[in-house]
């Protein structure tokens, strides 16, 4: 069973064609969207789509980090897909990562980024952030993008609750992911990243947070990730 787990904030500009693209594969057994207090339209053009995979869950309303959180824990799937509120997906996107999913517990594909009206802007995500898997590499510089990523149940179930202060939830999610089971970079664009400036998270960017900060993000998810790996070994 294939669960998709998104999240939406003020997304009604893209929610339609992004839940279209989604919906659009057969093997998608359940799209569970959980919005976070949105004042737009985004609530009522989900009520309009009608199939009866799509779920939409009222959010705990404290940020995308914990909405994420929260839309996990009501994933049912054996494998479960992220997604953002508008980007696109392509037509091979569900088959080829479920593919990768037979020999890895967490998958990361590349994708198109586009603009705003969804022309490519770039080819390849991974040539921009020089994605790539590995512990150290990405606990210098993270590569895993969330609305690319997709694990098996094991991985959402050790990387559950988030700890606190995690300062983006898919890079705690992949590094999990690399610390219990393997991970899988598929060298192939699965879908279209849009960024228009008004995104959630700003992942196609250069961080604006100090060095200091951004150190402290990195010694923090070290210790949370130390933490964990025990919590497990444990229990």
């Amino acid at each position: 069973m294939i669960s998709v787990c998104l999240t939406t904030f003020n997304g009604g500009a893209y929610i339609a064609a992004q839940v279209d693209s989604i919906l659009r594969s057969e093997k998608v057994c359940e799209l569970l969207i959980s919005d976070d207090g949105s004042t737009d339209n985004t609530l009522q053009v989900l009520a309009a789509i009608s199939d009866p995979r799509l779920t939409v869950l009222a959010g705990p309303q404290k940020g995308l980090i914990k909405n994420f959180e929260f839309v996990l824990q009501q994933a049912r799937g054996e494998y479960i897909f992220l997604s953002d509120q508008d980007d696109i997906w392509l037509d091979n996107k569900v088959e080829v990562t479920l593919q990768a999913l037979q020999r890895a517990d967490l998958v990361v594909s590349d994708c198109k980024v586009v603009d705003a009206e969804g022309h490519v802007v770039s080819e390849s995500f991974y040539t921009l952030r020089g994605s790539g898997p590995g512990f150290i590499k990405n606990l210098t510089k993270n590569s895993f993008l969330g609305c690319c990523m997709a694990f098996r149940r094991d991985v959402a179930v050790a990387a559950l609750p988030f700890p606190h202060g995690l300062p983006m939830h898919d890079w705690w999610l992949g590094m999990v992911g690399t610390m219990v089971g393997r991970v899988e970079f598929v060298d192939l664009p699965l879908m279209h990243y849009r960024r228009h400036g008004g995104n959630a998270s700003d992942t196609a960017g250069k961080s604006s947070a100090s060095k200091v900060t951004q150190l402290a993000w990195r010694v923090s998810l070290l210790m949370s990730l130390i933490k964990r790996y025990f919590a497990l070994k444990f229990r």
